[in-house]
């Protein structure tokens, strides 16, 4: 027998090999990585599950047309999408005269349900636009805070103000400080030129509804909403079009086999996951998966809180981005989070959440069964 992670953190699984094996899974519940400020920065560009994103490759339903339409829209604001007469080498010519902000909506948004192909869409438009990696952001509104708190507001302005596209994922804002930070950051790079694309399940002026009804919180969602020309992409979610339901949960003994199994694999207890989540900061979440080929949870349960959801919202979203599979055991995907979170403010979050995890449990079949 071996443990799956150090005895300092006891929050963590005894696994035994069903095999015999000294070498134990890894465990994501023993890692606490630090993640360096121009980490943050470097790894701003579309996760690996969309490095092969292009216009091309996103296929619209025929039954919809706005995604069609989508494509067209992208493909020319990409070809709009210019250096800037102060731009020289990379860096702004901070002696030259300061450019004119442009007249109307720099930016433009993806509304849309989830699983409609938003992302693609906007790491398509990350890779048509014609300018060097470091002159272009890609990240979901999560690590673009991360960000700002790495590195302060000011440097956060002068690292993005040279760039020529921010491209911002799931745009969704859980608190109203957040909402000022990045209204004002937007307005900021607005007036150095940079070009704003983002995604969400919600109009820009719908932002927030459900959740806070403070004057002063409305009020910069309408700011940050004029930024953008809002685009409506609809259908229903591409994971679930024409596949099977999410594989049924495992027993405990079949997930253990598989994390054994599996090189590269995590072995955790869910429950004990959950509580080390709360001890990590988000931002961290996606280091956390560093080298995981697999996560192999065993009782998963209905989360218990809010803040635990959004949490394991987060963890969902990095694992999805690097196409790590996920075997489980306990309760289907579908019963994590209650009828109440379902119907709450954040419930697109949780319906993202649930179906990335459902197409993560189907990429893990042939884990499982060893095909």
């Amino acid at each position: 027998m071996s443990s799956s992670q150090p005895s300092s953190s006891p929050s963590a699984p005894i696994a035994a090999s069903p095999d015999g094996a000294d070498a134990a899974p890894a465990a994501l519940a023993s890692r606490a990585p630090h993640v360096p400020a121009d980490r943050l920065v470097a790894e701003m560009v579309p996760p690996p599950r969309f490095q092969g994103a292009r216009f091309d490759t996103y296929i619209p339903d025929p039954n919809q047309p706005s995604q069609a339409e989508a494509v067209t829209v992208l493909g020319t604001f990409a070809a709009g999408i210019g250096g800037g007469a102060s731009a020289v080498g990379g860096r702004r010519r901070w002696f030259a005269k300061k450019p004119a902000a442009p007249k109307g909506p720099r930016g433009v948004y993806l509304d849309g349900g989830y699983g409609v192909g938003k992302t693609h869409l906007l790491a398509s438009l990350w890779h048509a636009t014609d300018a060097p990696p470091e002159r272009k952001a890609f990240g979901t509104f999560v690590e673009l805070t991360n960000l700002v708190g790495a590195l302060g507001f000011q440097e956060t302005v002068r690292t993005l103000g040279d760039h020529r596209l921010l491209c911002i994922d799931e745009f969704e804002l859980d608190d109203p400080g957040d909402t000022v930070l990045v209204s004002s950051l937007l307005s900021r790079l607005v007036e150095s030129g940079v070009a704003l694309a983002a995604t969400s399940n919600t109009l820009p002026g719908k932002l927030g509804e459900g959740r806070f009804a403070a004057a002063d919180f409305l009020r910069e969602i309408q700011g940050l909403s004029a930024h953008f020309r809002p685009l409506r992409i609809d259908g229903e979610d591409y994971r679930h079009r024409g596949l099977p339901e999410a594989p049924a949960p495992y027993d405990d003994e079949t997930v253990t086999r598989t994390a054994y199994r599996t090189p590269g694999a995590s072995l955790d207890d869910f429950p004990s996951l959950l509580e080390h989540l709360s001890k990590v900061h988000p931002s961290r979440y996606g280091a956390m998966c560093d080298g995981i080929q697999a996560v192999c949870l065993t009782d998963v349960q209905a989360v218990p809180d809010q803040s635990t959801a959004l949490r394991l919202v987060v963890l969902a979203d990095r694992l999805y981005d690097r196409e790590v599979p996920v075997v489980t055991s306990g309760k289907a995907f579908d019963e994590l989070f209650s009828e109440e979170m379902l119907r709450g403010g954040y419930r697109k979050k949780y319906f993202r959440a649930i179906s990335r995890l459902t197409a993560l449990a189907r990429d893990a079949g042939p884990l499982v069964t060893g095909v």
